[in-house]
């Protein structure tokens, strides 16, 4: 589940248009200039839209059953869109200092937008996207091709099932970003997922997932009490409104096993075009009001957004 954020940034504008740009999807002409027509296709996940960003000549959003999952812009793949993906982007800068490359591993694919950000603002870091939908795969990689210089591999696996196939100690950065159906998996929300997650991870590595819940708020705060058995360092980014538990959204959790840059991750997610609000430490902890850790046997899936969050305002 993905919502529309506010105007997005290009940190890094690609120079000159990829080299893939030939194959996006074709429109009709009107006036010199062309006019590009949405593309579906079924999917694994339902049936997949690409819908082209007016604003935005190479622009492009990923819809499935009518739900953005993400925005990409081919020629600026710097620019995020959704407000949750720019909060996502704040973790990549902060993870390392600028431009040095990383190990990342994306858990869930969408249209790469995550995998094409790091490539761009960080060149040479090395890759890896566990998609399980393979058709929605081919779609991404017939209609909005990667950079064929990025370094990103992209495996069709089940996320859990991946990760289990990395070696110890090889990312620097594991983002989930999993939705079937507009919810996570029941499997991708437990303990013993995250202690994966952290066998994964090189001891200074971050977790970043991208979780999604409404009034009572019940699913997140037990997937923080759920991280924060696994990690000691956690921090908790999301609207106003939905930490109020007065409307259903996304929210991104960091993890780690040692100090985050909360304090500027704080200033970024606070001065976006969306601002949002960052919790830590004693308040996150109080935030769970006691929810129980999840385990394997008792996950469930995410709760489903009610309808109403996908209509424009």
């Amino acid at each position: 589940m993905a919502r529309r954020g506010g105007p997005g940034r290009g940190k890094a504008a690609a120079k000159g248009r990829p080299a893939a740009e030939a194959a996006q999807p074709k429109g009709r002409r009107s006036g010199g200039r062309a006019e590009r027509e949405p593309v579906s296709r079924p999917v694994g996940g339902g049936l997949a839209e690409l819908i082209p960003d007016r604003e935005r000549p190479h622009g492009w959003t990923l819809l499935i059953d009518g739900a953005p999952q993400s925005h990409v812009d081919l020629d600026d793949p710097a620019y995020l869109s959704f407000a949750y993906q720019r909060r996502i982007g704040h973790a990549i800068d902060l993870a390392a200092p600028p431009l040095k490359p990383l190990h990342v591993l994306h858990l869930g694919g969408g249209a790469f937008t995550l995998a094409r950000y790091t490539a761009a603002t960080r060149p040479r870091s090395t890759q890896q996207i566990v998609e399980l939908d393979a058709p929605l795969v081919q779609l991404v990689r017939d209609r909005l091709p990667l950079d064929p210089g990025a370094r990103v591999r992209v495996r069709v696996a089940d996320a859990r099932e991946g990760l289990g196939k990395l070696p110890d100690d090889w990312a620097d950065l594991v983002v989930a970003d999993v939705f079937s159906g507009a919810r996570t998996p029941a499997h991708l929300t437990s303990a013993a997922f995250l202690a994966e997650v952290r066998r994964v991870l090189r001891p200074s590595g971050q977790y970043v997932a991208n979780l999604a819940d409404g009034p009572p708020l019940a699913h997140l705060r037990g997937q923080v009490a759920t991280a924060a058995a696994v990690f000691p360092e956690l921090a908790l980014a999301a609207d106003p409104v939905v930490w109020r538990g007065r409307r259903f959204g996304n929210a991104v959790l960091l993890a780690s096993a040692v100090p985050l840059p909360v304090a500027e991750f704080t200033r970024r997610v606070a001065t976006d075009p969306h601002p949002g609000r960052v919790e830590h430490g004693r308040a996150l902890t109080d935030f769970t009001g006691g929810a129980a850790v999840v385990t394997d046997e008792a996950a469930k899936p995410s709760p489903a957004p009610p309808p109403s969050v996908f209509e424009d305002p």
